[in-house]
């Protein structure tokens, strides 16, 4: 199972392969408690889209557009799809995220591309 949980989330999954998909570490957040697998901060959307989008839901759908051309032409991608695939393989994935908004982040723009490259995952 490919799944999103907020870092900050107190019904935490840990059992699964737990994976950053943030490119800063998230605020308050000690490593102790995040207990992750990977960090994957190439992934994350470049600093300019993210500042530019800054969690602004009216610029979602131009963000979403932006970010998942930034996936296509990331070299890191094809890694993360790959380390993605082999995780999956020996149990659930999660990609954690720091946003507040549960709906307008990019790790919710990861997922549907994980899911699209990776059709067998949930």
């Amino acid at each position: 199972m490919l799944q999103l949980q907020r870092i900050y989330a107190s019904d935490q999954d840990y059992d699964s392969y737990r994976i950053l998909v943030d490119r800063l570490w998230p605020r308050g957040m000690s490593k102790e408690k995040a207990q992750l697998n990977d960090w994957v901060k190439t992934i994350a959307p470049s600093p300019e889209l993210r500042k530019w989008f800054n969690h602004d839901p009216a610029k979602f759908a131009d963000f979403r557009v932006a970010y998942l051309k930034e996936l296509a032409e990331n070299p890191a991608t094809v890694e993360f799809l790959k380390t993605t695939r082999v995780q999956l393989a020996q149990g659930s994935v999660t990609l954690l995220y720091g946003a507040k908004d549960e709906q307008y982040n990019q790790a919710v723009v990861l997922l549907d591309y994980l899911r699209e490259h990776l059709p067998k995952t949930d």
